[in-house]
């Protein structure tokens, strides 16, 4: 059997300190319950300048300039000490900042409601110029507008403000007068994930040498949704992401799943090409704004700087077995049923045990498993403890119970196939895929032959179902063994029978 194999990966973070105030939900939602608090006059004490950004682990650590074991041996918390790598470029992707990301939604705005001052757009055009992926684009910032004209689109207009440096520098207009779905706010939010999107897509091509023109499907995962007053789910921002990005040969669609939507994207990309449909599939996602700051108030009430204050985003390629890449074994597959429960035990048991049960695998046969690979620096402050080190217990005990691990052997399981979280917490970001890029590495050139990427979600916060939701896959070393994977009689044999009939076709004409 031929599997697929992950061929890329791009990882990219925004810093966003403006959109922290202005557009996370944790911020807004203050200044309309309680516009005097404390917090909201604190709050802007403690977001870190771009430098500080750059010198964070963790994020050096998602862009690929660190590693995770590089990062498991820093003492926490990591906030307060120097990072290995400061730079901007790390080997997946970048850390881009807030002025170049808004000239990036510029960009990506295809109606024209995204509107720019004179000033900034002066300002941010050498920036662009000298960016590598997108020096190109610039001649889309035209010439900006009159600050004015900025000012009486945000205060009379309804328009979404842009902010950078504490300044007024743009806006985004609404796209409808009535349509509540076409909102500034919506139309921000939903220019803030193509935009990031995008950007992940064009390091995913870049940084793998991959030729855009191949790619023949797009998934798109992240938490947003796109569409108008009659379909307000109706997408598609996989299909507007890869016409930025050049995928002219592509089409797509957007998959959504709380924070299991990356996991379940990977798992369908996997399937469109292990089924021949198509060769090579992206699945990519964009960042959220309304996670920015969303523990914000545990952080400034501990004195800590506030961290959560850049979108995630990803892209990672899928296609045809070349030998080499790490194969996606689309018959190790774990899934959180309509019946499965949600305790603990039934849940590790359904996403971890149950696909390895399939493969005659016991749990430590996995050498590494990428869960929820939130960063603790940002949950155990906020009260939520460590989310990865907490899985990785559960799976270790569930090891035990099974007797295949010691219980003497349960931290050590830990340690060893486990890794500390470096995602920051955009919901669906951390969700298992964080870890594809380094998967890539360690499952050719590592000591690491088998993972397992679990993705898990939150369904009942959408006001559905109670359900939880969760699904999983194993990803293998290749073995460099190129099976047929076409239906029917093998290409061999197709050969072997025509030179057969052909000899007695031969034999006929000879007489014998």
């Amino acid at each position: 059997m031929s599997f697929p194999v992950i061929k890329g990966a791009g990882y990219a973070l925004v810093h966003t300190p403006d959109m922290i105030m202005h557009n996370g939900t944790t911020q807004t939602t203050e200044k309309i319950t309680n516009p005097d608090s404390e917090y909201l006059k604190k709050a802007p004490e403690h977001i870190r300048p771009y430098e500080e950004v750059l010198n964070y682990a963790p994020n050096q650590v998602y862009i690929g300039n660190m590693t995770p074991a590089e990062l498991g041996e820093m003492a926490m918390p990591w906030f307060d000490k120097d990072a290995k790598s400061k730079d901007r470029y790390g080997k997946f992707g970048e850390i881009m900042p807030q002025d170049e990301f808004i000239a990036l939604m510029k960009f990506s705005d295809a109606f024209d409601l995204v509107k720019l001052s004179k000033e900034f757009t002066a300002q941010v055009k050498a920036k662009i110029e000298a960016h590598p992926l997108f020096k190109d684009e610039v001649a889309k910032l035209k010439e900006g507008e009159e600050f004015e004209e900025i000012e009486k689109l945000v205060n009379e207009q309804h328009s979404e403000a842009l902010y950078h440096d504490g300044k007024l520098v743009g806006c985004v207009k609404r796209a409808h007068d009535v349509d509540v779905n076409l909102t500034s706010h919506i139309i921000f939010e939903n220019l803030v994930v193509k935009a990031s999107g995008v950007l992940a897509f064009k390091h995913l091509v870049d940084k793998n040498n991959i030729n855009v023109s191949d790619i023949d499907y797009v998934i798109e995962c992240s938490e947003e949704a796109c569409g108008d007053m009659n379909q307000r789910g109706g997408g598609n921002f996989a299909k507007a992401i890869a016409e930025m990005c050049g995928a002219e040969n592509a089409t797509g669609s957007d998959t959504r799943g709380f924070c299991a939507a990356p996991t379940h994207a990977l798992i369908e990309a996997a399937a469109l090409v292990k089924s021949g449909v198509y060769d090579n599939v992206a699945i990519v996602a964009g960042g959220a704004t309304a996670k920015l700051g969303m523990n914000g108030k545990d952080h400034v009430k501990k004195e800590m700087p506030i961290l959560e204050d850049v979108l995630g985003a990803f892209a990672v390629l899928i296609s045809k077995n070349d030998g080499v890449n790490p194969i996606l074994r689309t018959d190790l597959v774990g899934k959180h049923t309509v019946g499965t429960g949600s305790s603990p035990q039934a849940v590790i048991t359904a996403l971890i045990t149950a696909p390895l049960d399939k493969g005659g695998l016991k749990i430590t046969d996995v050498d590494k498993y990428s869960v929820e690979m939130q960063n603790p620096d940002i949950t155990k402050p906020a009260g939520a403890g460590d989310v990865p080190e907490a899985n990785y217990k559960m799976i270790g005990a569930l090891g035990v119970k099974r007797k295949e691990l010691e219980r003497k052997e349960l931290l050590n399981f830990v340690k060893g196939h486990g890794m500390p979280g470096w995602a920051p917490t955009q919901g669906h970001i951390p969700s298992g895929v964080p870890y594809l890029g380094f998967a890539m590495d360690d499952l050719s050139n590592g000591n690491v032959n088998r993972a397992m990427i679990v993705g898990k979600g939150s369904l009942f916060l959408g006001r559905m179902t109670n359900l939880f939701d969760g699904v999983s896959i194993v990803i293998e070393r290749n073995s460099g063994v190129v099976e047929d994977n076409k239906p029917g009689v093998s290409e061999d044999a197709i050969r072997s029978m025509i030179a057969e009939s052909m000899k007695d076709f031969a034999s006929h004409l000879l007489g014998e």
